[in-house]
């Protein structure tokens, strides 16, 4: 078992620092919420009141933080993991950032002697809680492999990317992709609704027909025919709107840097944008059926 540090313990991080302490090792968690800290604690973690004290004798330490800037000064900070723990600790990365801010954190975590790899997940605070998120893990074949039997505890499906940044490209790829899908689902039912086309007929053929998409079938945007997906919630967030937002416009960053132009990529992030200033940043991503449907 290992002494881990825990930075960052939100909706995401928190069930996923709760999955290592089942798992028999030592967590410290670092939050700035109070609220979240004292949800770890009950879960059996320990709480430290600086990344400092947090990454004190750790042997890995994992984030789970909102953007870059944040990444950068937890890591790259003077008050930050990278001038308090010690050198050759394994740094686990989880948040959803820019390619580039993940390579540059990379680097100058390489020069100073630590073992660094980006992984950032998919799978919702469901997947978080259960256990059975996706990692997709940028950095050396050898940082993979450290960080592999931790990240199996957090989650079902690890896949090494590629090197340094490999995993947030494929997370922003994933979620561009997440992000047209759930619209063009969302309009098929609006339409639907629309003709009297009964909803879970819709369901019934569209799930097994060439329709078929994990938007419609794990997180279908109307209520009734998957019961675990947020429409049966008042689309309480499992993936906020503002998260999608998020990672639609990091992968409009990314593709003008790249010289990629992605139109329903940009499309679904001006959908998104007016979704979220209509008030709607707290809802989960689905939800903007209602809007398409004007309501």
């Amino acid at each position: 078992m290992a002494t881990i540090a825990f930075i960052g313990l939100g909706n995401m991080g928190g069930p996923m620092a709760a999955n290592l302490v089942k798992a028999g090792h030592t967590v410290t968690g670092f939050d700035l919420s109070a609220d979240s800290v004292a949800r770890f604690l009950a879960a059996g973690g320990k709480s430290a009141k600086t990344v400092a004290e947090a990454v004190a004798g750790a042997e890995v330490v994992v984030s789970m933080l909102p953007e870059g800037r944040h990444v950068e000064a937890v890591y790259g900070g003077a008050d930050g993991v990278f001038a308090h723990a010690g050198p050759g600790t394994l740094c686990i990365d989880s948040s959803t950032i820019a390619v580039d801010t993940a390579r540059g954190v990379a680097k100058l975590g390489v020069d100073k002697g630590f073992v660094f790899v980006d992984a950032p997940v998919s799978g919702g605070t469901g997947g978080a809680a259960a256990g059975t998120l996706t990692f997709m893990v940028g950095g050396t074949a050898a940082g993979f492999e450290a960080a592999k039997p931790f990240l199996d505890k957090m989650g079902k499906t690890i896949v090494h990317a590629g090197d340094a940044g490999a995993g947030q490209a494929a997370k922003i790829c994933n979620n561009m992709i997440l992000g047209i899908s759930m619209i063009a689902v969302c309009e098929g039912f609006a339409l639907a609704r629309k003709l009297g086309l009964d909803e879970q007929k819709l369901f019934d053929i569209s799930s097994t027909a060439s329709g078929q998409c994990w938007s419609l079938t794990s997180y279908c945007p109307v209520p009734g025919p998957v019961p675990t997906s947020p429409a049966n919630r008042d689309y309480a967030p499992g993936f906020a709107a503002a998260m999608m937002l998020k990672d639609l416009k990091l992968a409009q960053d990314v593709a003008a840097s790249a010289g990629q132009t992605t139109p329903l990529g940009a499309d679904a992030a001006a959908l998104y944008q007016r979704f979220v200033d209509a008030g709607n940043a707290g809802v989960d991503f689905s939800g903007i059926i209602r809007f398409l449907e004007g309501k």
